[in-house]
């Protein structure tokens, strides 16, 4: 039995106040942890300080850090409640993209 797997982004936004190695360590254990639980293709992309709109929790700033894989439902479940209970994440987002074909414009 095939399971369908769908597109996802999830973003992630860590306190301004988190060191590198804090950074490096978090990027390495989400995407093991997708690997883990049957995510593919997937890719981290750093995507730096940037200033809030609104403060969140007396931050003006934040380390935003995007990923991009392809999983099941549950999978996206797990990791939100993981990114939940973690107290260097201080907002996170995941959007289901649609699937699509990257168009080549010359």
């Amino acid at each position: 039995m095939m399971t369908y797997l769908n597109n996802y982004e999830t973003i992630y936004i860590l306190k301004p106040d988190v060191t590198d190695n804090v950074n490096l360590s978090l990027v390495k254990y989400y995407r093991t942890l997708l690997k883990q639980k049957g995510g593919i293709n997937i890719i981290v992309q750093h995507r730096g300080r940037r200033h809030l709109s609104y403060n969140i929790l007396h931050y003006y700033d934040g380390i935003y850090v995007q990923m991009n894989y392809q999983a099941n439902g549950s999978l996206v479940n797990f990791l939100e409640k993981s990114m939940r209970f973690n107290d260097h994440i201080v907002r996170y987002l995941t959007i289901k993209q649609e699937n699509f074909q990257p168009i080549n414009i010359y």
